[in-house]
């Protein structure tokens, strides 16, 4: 007679299938809109010469408006987060879609560093909350195994924007003089607009809850929100008396700041690469986009290779430890390269790195958060990695503005990888502290093959 299945065995089976209806609804309009995000806080890089020929924004000027971007966000990142745990997902990134899309628009209007900088304050306040949005999202949708993969497929939708957006936005500047607007005027109002469009897709296609979603039935709805619980997280619902289980745990922190140094350097890169590809004698704004794309395909191979390198060698630390000194490396190479391709190459090797890392930072956090404590978390590791989005191109526009070269801003590349190399041991400490807490809370402590480094937890279900 044939084995019947037991009612985990059954309940396997159906999350499985449950789970390939949320990849197939959930993660491409999570994936447009996190793609519209990138190319639009991105693409101001291939307006930056045009900028200061027409406006008279120059190199530091130009570095601390990016930044500035980044600070607004960074301050209203939590607050955006919890009224989102409030309100749902679907109304708060409808309302985060449309106002960005907005204020992109209205970069149009710039007429001098003055208004640059107030329009980025503005951007980067509409767009607050947005990705750690998407992140608990993950933790609502999926269980803990399965994340890391989840949040790779939101990383492709960056890889892709790097790819497509910087050709995308060129075609858009050869628009120059068309209808009497300058081709950076093109590239804001059509980028603009199309982001108004997705938050309408979010508004009909983004159920907040599994159980809102019409595409589950009432039995896969329960099983996704069954196996999505962390087991042994903090599952507090009010922040109030509980602030340090949300921000003050040694591995959010330690998080946090690896993850300021990745952005530092990343965040430099992408808003400074289609000038140092124009610097090296590429001419054309579609021609640079097209260039400048190319560290999308070192993303990319990124955000495919390092997840699938980490299963295979079961050894995170080692992972990461590769990722970040080889970053270093790449930049310091940079500085002393001759010659365009090889500048190109190595800025590609550094994107491998930078990008490909970050699926395995989330997977740690959203492996230990679930609820509000989640929300607010994620916010905050999202925000002090975002305070390293305003530094790193400040401090980029400020040297290479001193020194007149390009190649002296990846001194603050280099340096913020070494600072990345020496954080590492402590990230490592600091999860496998919380993991032996979070056991002793359960008193059930891990015994022979239980996971207590790193990801590891994060392949159980």
């Amino acid at each position: 007679m044939a084995h019947a299945a037991s009612p985990t065995e059954a309940d396997d089976r159906l999350h499985a299938v449950a789970t390939r209806k949320v990849s197939l609804h959930l993660l491409p309009i999570l994936c447009l809109a996190y793609f519209m995000a990138f190319v639009d806080r991105t693409n101001v890089g291939l307006a930056k010469t045009a900028l200061e020929a027409d406006v008279g924004i120059g190199a530091a000027a130009f570095g601390l408006g990016a930044g500035v971007f980044f600070l607004s966000y960074a301050l209203l990142e939590v607050p955006s987060n919890l009224v989102m745990h409030r309100v749902g997902p679907r109304v708060w990134i409808t309302r985060i879609a449309i106002t960005w899309g907005a204020l992109t628009a209205a970069m149009m209007f710039v007429q001098g560093p003055t208004s640059f900088y107030v329009i980025r304050f503005l951007l980067g306040a509409a767009e607050a909350g947005l990705f750690p949005a998407l992140m608990y999202i993950v933790t609502v949708w999926y269980a803990q195994h399965q994340r890391v993969t989840a949040v790779g497929t939101l990383y492709v939708a960056v890889c892709v924007g790097i790819i497509l957006g910087g050709p995308i936005g060129g075609a858009l500047m050869e628009l120059g003089g068309t209808g009497g607007l300058r081709g950076w005027q093109w590239l804001f109002l059509a980028e603009g607009l199309f982001t108004i469009v997705v938050g309408g897709l979010v508004w009909k296609l983004l159920p907040d809850t599994p159980r809102d979603a019409r595409w589950l039935s009432e039995e896969e709805a329960r099983v996704i929100e069954e196996r999505a619980v962390v087991v042994g997280a903090p599952a507090h619902t009010t922040l109030k008396g509980n602030a340090k289980v949300a921000f003050g745990r040694p591995f959010i922190l330690a998080l946090a700041a690896i993850y300021f140094a990745n952005q530092v350097t990343s965040v430099s890169i992408q808003y400074n690469f289609p000038s140092i590809v124009e610097s090296l004698n590429v001419r054309g704004s579609f021609l640079i986009g097209l260039v400048s794309g190319a560290t999308g395909v070192g993303a990319l191979l990124g955000v495919l290779v390092i997840p699938w390198l980490q299963r295979r060698l079961r050894n995170e630390v080692l992972v990461i430890t590769i990722c970040t000194i080889a970053t270093a490396l790449s930049a310091l190479a940079y500085a002393v390269a001759d010659g365009p391709v090889a500048k190109v190459l190595l800025i590609s090797t550094s994107m491998f790195f930078l990008i490909g890392i970050l699926p395995l930072y989330w997977s740690v956090a959203t492996a230990r958060m679930s609820g509000l404590m989640a929300a607010a978390g994620l916010a905050f590791i999202n925000t002090v990695g975002l305070l390293g989005g305003f530094v790193g191109p400040y401090l980029y526009g400020y040297a290479e503005g001193a020194t007149g070269s390009a190649s002296a801003g990846f001194a603050v590349l280099v340096a913020a990888s070494v600072v990345g190399v020496f954080l590492i041991p402590l990230l490592h400490r600091t999860v496998r502290t919380e993991d032996r807490r979070t056991a002793a809370a359960q008193d059930a402590p891990p015994g022979p093959g239980a996971p207590t480094d790193l990801l590891r937890t994060t392949e159980k279900a």
